[in-house]
């Protein structure tokens, strides 16, 4: 069987945002939600999302629906995200990023 940890190769940029996005502390940033709530469904966490913005800009992706179809069929993209597909169009209206 094939594990997403064996197709991702050491030097890949992935494994360079995954160890860089968990070594800051988002909460000093201002990110919001970095602390969840007990009641309710829970919001994906900030850092999620912020791994996939960041695998967005390096490769080009400008789009959320574009960064939502990466999360979904990229095994890079899979990885870095932990197999989590959230979708972009939450992120759309919740959280306006401009890449470009």
């Amino acid at each position: 069987m094939l594990s997403l940890e064996s197709t991702i190769t050491t030097d890949s940029i992935v494994r360079v945002v995954d160890a860089f996005v968990d070594a800051i502390d988002l909460k000093s940033f201002g990110f919001a939600h970095v602390e969840c709530q007990e009641e309710g469904r829970p919001p994906y966490h900030p850092s999620v999302l912020l791994k996939l913005y960041l695998y967005g800009y390096h490769y080009g992706i400008r789009t959320t629906r574009k960064l939502e179809r990466e999360a979904q069929t990229n095994i890079e993209a899979m990885w870095l995200l932990s197999d989590l597909h959230p979708p972009m169009t939450g992120a759309r209206t919740k959280c306006p990023v401009r890449l470009a």
